[in-house]
């Protein structure tokens, strides 16, 4: 049966919302809740299992095909059933995303939609999905690709141009790339009705590897590049955001930039952020490039996600850098007061990647996450709490799914809020009574709580 495309009249009935306990325990209060990611990448290897494959040439130092990587894959983790359904790469994630219900879907795309054989010359790496399996990127309810990246433009200008076309035709909205610098410049405005707008600002830096052939000009497509992370280029920024922010709209800035690997953050980047928040009236900074997620900072209210990590890639079985856990990945679900842009609420859900699917994470590579985020917030006066276990009615696979050795399945998102002031969950540690982030499990909750 084919995967059903979302049309541009199709994507503005899709159900945005349910009340939430949030919702009623604050009357009149209007929350949004945006899903982000760090880079998903279904081309190369998870192309060859869609139904639709390109063809598998790429030019790689150490791999000519990218079957080569599926191959790597199901070594690794098992035989893969080929072809897979288009809904097969999100895996458990579809159910978190209903459960979650988010207003809006943001992903930062990483990969060409093309057919095209023009390789860019002199690049290592090159990703390509074919366009016959975009229905990957919609049967996922995504609203918005951002395209400011380093491998969007991997098979030339002509790839760029149908990877455009191929996202607009099938009701997807883009940031961050366009035909010229106008449209690549141009932010996705995302309308939730009832609610407000979120606005989508993307760019891409020289430091996540980035050519700088790839800036859109006035006669040429490519991507939103920024020249620099200086004070004035903030203030540029901001200059575009006040130019169309209206009141009640969330302004998100999505921006790929730095290392693939590693948890410190330069402070050339730290400073840039907070030009962003204090002079650029952004509500949040989307940022990402790096192949693990991340520490998180809150900054005047505002979250700072420095690195949200792959949510989906064809690295598994490739060894190196094992010490980051490349293979577990995070869903993002901040949550905002849309009167006012005040920040009510930021959930993870933890997923790991194997057989070129998204799994529950175990309890223990959860936990793993917990401290990893526990270390990294902690520098910026964030710490990350759990709960004692809860009582919860075994859960079953989900249809279609395969259970993880007997294991619990494990959610990380934003918890209940009931209408009195929050208290820390049974069994955690109170943190100076600060607002929480929460990830969830049937077994446990973990709490990230920030100073302001």
């Amino acid at each position: 049966m084919a995967e059903p495309r979302i049309s541009p009249d199709a994507a503005a009935q899709r159900p945005r919302s349910r009340m939430t306990a949030a919702d009623a325990a604050s009357p009149g209060q209007r929350n949004i809740t945006l899903f982000l990611s760090g880079d998903v990448m279904p081309g190369r290897g998870i192309d060859q299992v869609l139904p639709c494959p390109g063809r598998p040439e790429i030019h790689e130092p150490c791999a000519r095909s990218a079957l080569e990587y599926v191959a790597l894959a199901e070594h690794a983790s098992g035989p893969i059933a080929k072809p897979v359904a288009h809904a097969y790469i999100w895996g458990d994630a579809l159910a978190e995303l209903e459960r979650r219900s988010a207003d809006v879907r943001i992903i930062n795309l990483e990969t060409a939609v093309t057919r095209s054989e023009d390789a860019w010359p002199g690049k290592g790496i090159h990703y390509r999905m074919h366009p016959e399996n975009i229905p990957c990127i919609a049967t996922a309810g995504i609203d918005c690709c951002v395209l400011a990246n380093n491998h969007v433009l991997d098979w030339g200008y002509p790839g760029l141009e149908e990877t455009l076309a191929t996202l607009h035709r099938s009701g997807l909205k883009t940031a961050g790339a366009g035909r010229n610098d106008d449209e690549a410049a141009a932010p996705a405005v995302l309308e939730v009705p009832g609610k407000g707008r979120v606005l989508v600002f993307a760019f891409g830096h020289e430091s996540s590897g980035v050519p700088p052939q790839w800036a859109a000009t006035e006669k040429r497509s490519g991507i939103n590049l920024l020249p620099d992370l200086s004070e004035a280029t903030a203030s540029r920024i901001g200059q575009a955001v006040r130019a169309v922010k209206r009141p009640g709209d969330i302004a998100l800035v999505s921006l790929h930039w730095g290392s693939n690997w590693g948890y410190d953050i330069p402070r050339e980047h730290r400073a840039f952020a907070h030009q962003l928040v204090d002079s650029a009236a952004i509500d949040i900074l989307h940022g990402h490039s790096s192949h693990h997620p991340r520490g998180i900072e809150v900054y005047r209210n505002k979250p700072i996600l420095y690195g949200c990590g792959d949510l989906l890639n064809d690295y598994e079985g490739i060894t190196g850098y094992e010490q980051f856990r490349g293979d577990l990945a995070l869903l993002y679900f901040v949550t905002f007061d849309a009167a006012n842009g005040r920040l009510v609420g930021l959930g993870m859900t933890p997923l790991q990647i194997r057989r070129l699917r998204l799994n529950r994470a175990s309890s223990r590579d959860a936990a793993w996450l917990k401290g990893m985020l526990d270390r990294e917030c902690a520098r910026w006066g964030g710490a990350v709490e759990m709960s004692a276990p809860k009582p919860a009615a075994p859960r079953q696979a989900p249809r279609g799914g395969k259970k993880h050795l007997g294991r619990p399945g494990v959610f990380l998102g934003s918890a209940p809020k009931p209408a009195a002031p929050r208290q820390a969950p049974r069994g955690g540690k109170k943190h100076l009574g600060r607002p929480g982030v929460f990830l969830e499990s049937p077994e446990q909750t973990l709490e990230l709580r920030w100073a302001g």
